[in-house]
């Protein structure tokens, strides 16, 4: 069983930045983590994924060169820095773990677990 903690979200101007920080209890260094976001009135899409070592990462086309995931498997962490936010960021971030083990991947379906929930709310 594994429980997913997700914080840093918030308000911030177009052009801004926000850090995203997922705390897990329960193994996960040997699995894939991701990023997920979700809009009102939306389906929840994929923000980014990375896989158990750090060393395979993926990014959703309308994010890239804007966010760069990471981990930290010491403290049972994954990050994501977003940068040059735009208001279409706008969204509930949920951070995903249990992945593809020694993999990655990006459908919702392939993830075991999920957090809460943070909001991010980027005004122009």
């Amino acid at each position: 069983q594994v429980q997913l903690v997700e914080s840093g979200g918030g308000l911030v101007q177009a052009g801004g930045s926000l850090r995203l920080s997922c705390a897990a209890s329960g193994r996960t260094s040997r699995n894939a983590m991701g990023w997920f976001r979700q809009a009102p009135g939306k389906e929840r899409e994929f923000v980014g994924a990375i896989s158990w070592n750090g060393e395979s990462k993926h990014y959703a086309d309308s994010v890239k060169g804007r966010f760069t995931i990471s981990r930290d498997n010491a403290k049972n962490t994954v990050y994501l820095q977003m940068n040059s936010l735009k208001p279409e960021d706008t969204a509930v971030y949920y951070c995903a773990a249990d992945g593809p083990e020694f993999g990655i991947a990006w459908p919702p379906m392939s993830y075991a677990y999920w957090g809460q929930g943070t909001q991010v709310t980027v005004s122009s």
